[in-house]
């Protein structure tokens, strides 16, 4: 089997180079080995990073408009095999094609098309000093290479989340997407030349974390570095990057609560937070994890909100009637339902989904890493269970009494990412909004972004923000002049 899957090489100044040693890939819904990574190390991150840094004198010379039209054009030309970026993303990812086909290849293309049209927009400041006969002005220019890690759970979306504003503003990059998922961002540097993207300007190694990652954000010529991930791995990041004083953007987890109260409009309350916990097997950092739900509707919620999840489908991937497809990984899986058994050892009740929804797969799907969507009740603030993030299809309901509580509880976690208030008050929806300690507060909804606004999280949810004027602001170094009339 190995010898007839796919083998990928890194892209390294404009050509694919093969890599001396390889780590297996596997199909999360079958568990099968789908494809051959390269295993890369020092070696070829210097060599990547090499290419990088001569290109960069070049292109970071190029204007904006030049930048902008390329951009453009490699949005078109991913656009124009929208079908087979979704197979390849499904297939590694364990998604289902539905979901490749309509956000996560449909968001790449507009990511490279979004920062295309905004860094021809931006402005810088000015400010005129009459009583000294000065007039200040800021400029911004691009940094240099900058070091992308993006992760497994939206693997080209974020990738290009990232590769997108570092190239429009005029850096050059080296990344290293997730070593679970690569084929996407593989077939995408297959565009580069023909979309007219100058060897050396992206630059993709592909690899582990403890190799390739390591020795990228530990490198003395990479003087920015744009994480997605886990709080463990940022850590070291931010101890690997610490000597150089690189700038550092890192977007972490959540354990992202939705706080409803009894005003709210159960009836898109229910089906959003259906989405909201259960969306890409939970694989999403904003999925919503912990339910907290105002006493007097709790019954009636959680009743409504179970017979939903059991009509949310698990299957196989390409089974267009599917919701979910497989985790990543079967480590992953057993994680996963690691912390359920967690929950039922602690007292919780398992209301359906894993050990008690059985998952009607065919043979081929046998030894596939699935998870039925599964709601848990009676489960202790201070567990573990309700204090770590699972990334998976599981999500906690539990009372509350007050609105003080609400937020008490909301707040009372390590992670600050995102939330949910759901209410028909105006004002509780702002007061409770402004009080909880997290990066994105979304009111009688999930997931509405706008890439002009910033996006992160507080406390263990990283450090640092993307998006629109703040993707343009991190890749980019500010400099002040002053002249006298």
């Amino acid at each position: 089997m190995k010898s007839s899957c796919l083998v990928l090489e890194n892209f390294i100044g404009g050509k694919f180079v093969p890599c001396g040693s390889h780590i297996d890939s596997y199909d999360p819904s079958t568990g099968a080995v789908y494809c051959r990574v390269p295993d890369s190390g020092p070696q070829e991150v210097d060599a990547a990073v090499a290419a990088a840094q001569e290109a960069f004198p070049s292109w970071s010379a190029r204007s904006p408009e030049m930048r902008a039209q390329i951009l453009n054009k490699l949005a078109d030309l991913m656009e124009a095999q929208l079908e087979e970026f979704a197979q390849a993303e499904s297939r590694d990812q364990g998604k289902t094609l539905t979901s490749a086909r309509t956000v996560d290849i449909p968001r790449a293309v507009y990511n490279f098309r979004f920062f295309a049209s905004s860094v021809l927009h931006h402005t810088t400041e000015c400010s005129q000093m009459d009583h000294m006969g000065c007039i200040s002005y800021t400029v911004r220019s691009p940094v240099g290479v900058a070091g992308l890690i993006s992760p497994w759970n939206l693997p080209l979306y974020l990738l290009t989340w990232k590769i997108a504003p570092a190239i429009a503003t005029g850096n050059t990059v080296v990344a290293k997407p997730s070593e679970m998922t690569s084929v996407t961002a593989w077939m995408m540097c297959k565009l580069m030349e023909q979309a007219g993207v100058p060897p050396g300007v992206v630059n993709v190694v592909f690899g582990t974390g403890p190799r390739a990652g390591d020795a990228l954000v530990g490198h003395p010529e990479v003087p920015l570095v744009s994480f997605t991930g886990s709080t463990a791995t940022a850590q070291r990041i931010t101890e690997r990057s610490a000597p150089y004083c690189k700038k550092l953007s890192l977007e972490l987890g959540g354990k992202n609560p939705a706080i409803i109260f009894a005003d709210a409009d159960l009836d898109r309350c229910i089906e959003t937070t259906i989405r909201s916990s259960f969306n890409n097997q939970g694989e999403i950092c904003l999925c919503t994890s912990r339910i907290y739900v105002e006493r007097s509707i709790y019954s009636e919620f959680l009743t409504r909100f179970v017979a939903a999840a059991k009509k949310f489908k698990t299957g196989v991937p390409s089974d267009p009637s599917s919701s979910n497809g497989a985790l990543i990984s079967k480590e992953h899986l057993e994680k996963v339902r690691g912390f359920v058994a967690l929950a039922k050892s602690e007292g919780g009740i398992v209301h359906c989904g894993e050990g008690v929804d059985r998952l009607d797969l065919p043979e081929r799907n046998a030894n596939g890493y699935f998870m039925p969507a599964t709601v848990i009740s009676g489960v202790a603030q201070s567990s573990r269970v309700m204090q770590e993030e699972i990334f998976g299809p599981v999500t906690c309901v539990s009372p509350f009494d007050s609105e003080e509580e609400a937020v008490a509880k909301g707040n009372g976690v390590r992670y600050g990412l995102s939330a949910t208030v759901w209410s028909s008050d105006v004002g509780k929806v702002h007061r409770v909004a402004r009080r909880l300690q997290a990066g994105l507060v979304w009111t009688n909804c999930w997931l509405v972004r706008d890439l002009n606004l910033p996006f992160g999280g507080m406390k263990n949810s990283g450090v640092g923000r993307e998006g629109g004027k703040d993707s343009y602001h991190f890749f980019t170094e500010v400099k002040t002049i002053t002249i006298k009339h």
